[in-house]
């Protein structure tokens, strides 16, 4: 017992050649289900009644909406859910939201130029060889295309037709400009308000660090975004999206009409858990007000850029309440800035486990929470920051001794 204790407490169990026949095995079998449930389609849609892509439907709906001068509609459940059936030629398929900004109907738009298989694989090779060159950027090694393509969330993004791969793209694409490009940094994050939630303390580790070009780069984006789409669409699409978020509020995360399996918060693990809705907003505030404090402590100290990078990342997911499976995407940027940092200073006790965990995890959240009612990505994702935050201390800490060493 004692050995496998010291295999894992060392990570000396996960070796080169284990990454890479792990992953292979994973990509091969997410790769033989996608072509198996690709090829009993009937057309379009799944042998479950679903639009392949699922969710993709919704942003193809929408952008059919668009290009039929009637924007708007897409924030109506009633008339989106209309316009989602007209695509599949008035076959009833489940109803699938659209709940972002108006600025983002350009990209539905776009995709609903073309018929819309066509457009579902354009969304998701696009937004895949997006996210792979922000991976191999951030962690220039052999493996890690194979590592990234083989990354369960990959698979679980794929099968929601979802836009996890822009988001890592656009967040770790920033990252890694942030000190080279700063204005452009800024713009990337400026294109995240697509997904407000997960934009909530990005402001505040950039001004903690003291990164205000980027800062003013990322409110001019989203200003101009504004501008554009209002010129474009008129002013009525935003009163439109403004009533919409009650219904997303109220139906979609309130009431867990996605279903708390697939909510990766500690909002949904506390009504999961019968707690009420004041609890799990409390719960809720309390993560996010840890996260701010730690981020900002963390962002002005002199700690790794990697292991700040790291924690931003995964401090965007666990601070909203709204977050699901398939953007534990994003969780590939953590895993790759902290392995960059490990691989240049060393591993400390249980990294590399805590990060293999973190990347198999996205593969059994869902049906964890499903079955037992355990929060798997939840814990993971606190168990990862942990680590991230004590591994800069210890760093801090090995580096003022170093220099009080010296200074003697």
């Amino acid at each position: 017992m004692s050995g496998i204790r010291q295999q894992i407490e060392s990570g000396a169990w996960l070796t080169a050649e284990r990454i890479r026949i792990y992953s292979a095995i994973v990509l091969a079998l997410a790769v033989l289900a996608i072509a198996a449930w690709v090829a009993l389609a009937d057309g379009a849609i799944d042998r479950n009644g679903k639009p392949l892509g699922t969710d993709f439907s919704n942003v193809y709906a929408a952008g059919t909406l668009v290009r039929q001068s009637k924007a708007a509609d897409a924030y109506d459940p009633p008339l989106q859910h209309a316009a989602e059936i007209a695509v599949f030629g008035g076959r009833d398929v489940p109803f699938y939201g659209w709940h972002y900004p108006p600025f983002f109907l350009a990209i539905a738009a776009l995709v609903a130029a073309v018929p819309y298989l066509w457009g579902l694989a354009l969304w998701q090779v696009a937004g895949f060889i997006a996210y792979c060159a922000a991976m191999v950027a951030i962690l220039p090694r052999r493996e890690t295309l194979l590592v990234a393509s083989a990354f369960p969330a990959v698979f679980i993004n794929v099968g929601h037709g979802h836009n996890g791969f822009l988001t890592t793209a656009l967040l770790g694409g920033a990252l890694l400009q942030l000190h080279r490009r700063p204005w452009v940094a800024g713009i990337l994050i400026g294109l995240i308000a697509y997904k407000p939630q997960f934009g909530v303390l990005i402001p505040l580790a950039f001004m903690a660090g003291g990164h205000w070009r980027s800062i003013a780069g990322a409110a001019l984006t989203v200003l101009a975004l504004v501008a554009i789409s209002t010129m474009m669409l008129g002013t009525g699409i935003w009163h439109a999206f403004m009533a919409s978020t009650a219904f997303t509020r109220d139906v979609v995360l309130e009431q867990g009409g996605t279903g708390w399996a697939k909510i990766q918060s500690i909002f949904s693990a506390a009504r999961m858990w019968g707690a009420d809705l004041p609890l799990a907003y409390a719960a809720q505030g309390l993560l996010a007000a840890s996260l701010a404090v730690s981020l900002i402590w963390l962002w002005r100290s002199n700690a790794a850029f990697a292991l700040k990078a790291a924690a931003l990342a995964i401090a965007s997911l666990l601070a909203t309440p709204y977050v699901l499976d398939y953007d534990l995407v994003v969780l590939a940027i953590t895993i790759a800035w902290f392995t960059r940092h490990g691989l240049t200073h060393g591993f400390r006790r249980y990294e590399i486990t805590i990060l293999a965990i973190a990347w198999i995890a996205p593969l059994l959240t869902r049906s964890m929470a499903g079955l037992i009612h355990l929060p798997l990505g939840l814990l993971t994702m606190i168990a990862l920051y942990l680590i991230v935050i004590w591994r800069a201390v210890l760093d801090l800490s090995a580096s003022h001794h170093h220099g009080d060493l010296a200074a003697t």
